[in-house]
């Protein structure tokens, strides 16, 4: 419930209209407040040690009723109508407190779900971004001669240089006039 300040420190703005002081009965309760009391009771009713209570209350009912049957002291007869309002009454209360727990707990799991969703999203894009960037990788990595296309390449090169040097040795093995010609030119 909220009262107004009366004529004190100006508590509102100066700009809004001014209104007469007057008690207002304004029924506040806080949401928060009342969906974690509600969830509270729905987590009690929904455990086995409510369950026994209940029955032990309900039998303990029922059995002073129908002991003191005859007595003043039975305040619920036979058809134990006071019993079943109360169950009722019980219920009454019960069933909106779930359904606001159950509720509660949906929007939760649905504020869940998006946050998933999002860093699923996040994930999914990280996860193609590194995709095309080993696709790249391996993309230039292909182009780079390799240790085995080397070791070929010095392979066939020194085969080459094997057969090049063996033709000049022919070479000069056989034209043996020519060389000392090439010798008897030289200054000495």
């Amino acid at each position: 419930m909220r009262v107004r300040p009366g004529r004190g420190r100006r508590a509102w703005s100066l700009a809004a209209p001014r209104q007469p002081a007057r008690l207002q009965l304004q029924p506040h309760y806080d949401p928060e407040a009342f969906g974690r009391f509600s969830e509270a009771i729905a987590r009690f009713l929904g455990t086995a040690r409510y369950l026994v209570f209940q029955t032990a209350v309900v039998a303990l009912w029922i059995a002073w009723n129908v002991l003191f049957r005859n007595d003043e002291a039975a305040f619920d007869p036979y058809p134990f109508i006071l019993l079943t309002l109360a169950l009722s009454l019980q219920a009454s209360y019960a069933a909106p407190l779930i359904l606001l727990a159950q509720n509660r707990q949906a929007e939760r799991d649905r504020q869940e779900v998006e946050r998933d969703r999002r860093s699923t999203s996040r994930t999914q894009a990280d996860t193609e971004y590194l995709a095309r960037e080993l696709a790249a990788i391996r993309l230039a990595v292909g182009e780079m001669p390799t240790r085995d296309y080397l070791d070929e390449e010095v392979e066939r090169l020194r085969a080459e240089l094997e057969q090049l040097r063996a033709r000049l040795d022919l070479d000069a093995g056989g034209d043996v006039r020519h060389g000392a010609a090439a010798d008897g030119d030289r200054p000495a």
